[in-house]
């Protein structure tokens, strides 16, 4: 087991690999080296080693036996597998959250949001992240906040946004927050639904357009 000490240098190291995955420094697909990364970041290799342990664990790094750790490869039909999973599980955290979060939980939200808005700051997915850890579910939060909103990032990291889709987010996220306040989770759950589906089919229709190219090449 880890001291404090300890764990607070592999953090270190997890938030450094994340960031050059992030930055594209280690592109998708690409291998991890423990002797290369001990050496940039001054540590010895005990806790690279970890620091991968914890990267796969959040399911952006692959570890077959007898092989470097590597970095995931997110096709487009990983990202719709991920994003149909999401449509169902944030569905249920934010009627959970609309039930557990308090007034003036929700109150701080909707204030943050519209602050953010006006700054013409994103705040798509911090906002997903305080769902999820206001919802009570533990599982659910782990889930979203400690697997599949790494490997979202990851994804956007590397992909645009479609002209206009920022607008239609804040619109979603503002009708989503004020149906929280209402304490109608059903409604929530449904716009939260929609919100992601929109996602999801957008990726639907570039993977066609993408295997229509191909089968015209």
């Amino acid at each position: 087991m880890l001291d404090g000490e300890e764990r607070t240098l592999v953090d270190r190291v997890v938030r450094e690999v994340f960031a050059l995955l992030l930055s594209s420094e280690i592109p998708l697909g690409g291998q991890l080296n423990e002797a290369a990364l001990a050496a940039r970041f001054k540590v010895s290799r005990g806790p690279i080693r970890e620091a991968i342990k914890q990267l796969q664990g959040r399911g952006l790094v692959i570890k077959e036996p007898y092989l470097k750790a590597r970095v995931v490869s997110l096709s487009l039909p990983d990202m719709i597998e991920i994003f149909q999973l999401r449509e169902a599980v944030e569905g249920m955290s934010v009627r959970l959250a609309t039930r557990a979060m308090s007034d003036s939980e929700l109150d701080e939200m909707l204030d943050a949001f519209s602050a953010a808005r006006e700054a013409g700051r994103a705040v798509d997915l911090d906002l997903h992240v305080r769902i999820a850890e206001g919802c009570g579910n533990d599982r659910i939060r782990a889930l979203l906040c400690d697997e599949l909103y790494y490997l979202l990032r990851l994804y956007r990291a590397r992909s645009a946004d479609r002209p206009g889709r920022r607008e239609d987010a804040f619109t979603e996220h503002w009708q989503i927050l004020r149906a929280m306040r209402a304490r109608d989770g059903e409604l929530a759950e449904s716009l939260m639904r929609a919100h992601i589906g929109r996602a999801t089919r957008s990726l639907e229709t570039l993977l066609a357009q993408q295997a229509a190219t191909t089968d015209q090449g």
